[in-house]
């Protein structure tokens, strides 16, 4: 995903927030409005990499869409604020965060996005990574959403006996190294419900314009039909129109 154009930069505003969890415990978030009064949310749940700049810039292009955009920072409890980048040394930093990850705190930590954006209108949930996992079991167990999209998820696969509660799309690269296509097969064959794409050549983190994986022709596709996605299910008529297929 690109970053925002100065164009985009005109049409939202984004801000550092704080929420509040089910146990009264505290995280922080980054919110990125659009310049009009939106009608619908989208939850972002970031990779091991933290609310970066990344993770920023896909709140700061929900909210040019005309949502409400929230990525709460779903390690707070290990770490405040932290952020990484995707050098090699960072990446090994990172992954301390998932060598024993509390699905049910970051659980708890999405709902506590979903249920501060709410009051604007149907609420739809996107993550990558770490988050595309967090996102499906979202869909599954969180109450208050009415989509949910997942963009190479490794743990989803864990979870595909848990049958969704709303409509669900999932993205995967064909030559992700983490996530074996045998594991996408697993996915598909349990939850038939679940619309499932798999981009030729790609690899993990390809939507991330920010690795070295970034493929844009498969990002531009699979964002396009995210977009497509919500527009559908949020009942949301502002997102850009393109091909869904």
């Amino acid at each position: 995903m690109t970053s925002s154009s100065s164009a985009t930069k005109r049409t939202y505003r984004g801000q550092d927030v704080t929420l509040k969890a089910s146990e009264d415990s505290e995280l922080g978030a980054y919110r990125a409005e659009p310049a009009g009064k939106p009608d619908a949310a989208i939850v972002v749940i970031q990779e091991i990499f933290g609310v970066n700049h990344h993770i920023r810039a896909v709140c700061d292009r929900i909210a040019a869409q005309g949502y409400a955009a929230i990525a709460p920072s779903i390690f707070d409890r290990s770490e405040r604020k932290f952020q990484s980048g995707y050098s090699p040394e960072e990446v090994a930093v990172a992954r301390k965060f998932v060598a024993a990850p509390d699905w049910d705190a970051m659980l708890r930590d999405s709902q506590a996005a979903i249920d501060a954006v709410k009051d604007v209108g149907p609420v739809g949930i996107v993550g990558f990574c770490l988050g595309g996992s967090v996102a499906y079991a979202a869909a599954t167990k969180l109450t208050g959403l009415k989509a949910a999209v997942g963009f190479y998820g490794g743990a989803v696969v864990r979870f595909a006996d848990d049958k969704p509660q709303v409509p669900v799309q999932l993205h995967f690269g064909e030559k992700d190294s983490g996530i074996p296509l045998s594991d996408v097969e697993i996915i598909r064959s349990k939850r038939p419900d679940v619309k499932i794409y798999v981009y030729p050549g790609a690899q993990h983190g390809f939507s991330c314009d920010e690795r070295a994986s970034f493929d844009k022709p498969s990002s531009d596709l699979a964002w396009q039909r995210t977009l497509d996605f919500f527009a559908e299910r949020l009942s949301h008529g502002t997102a850009s129109k393109g091909s869904s297929d």
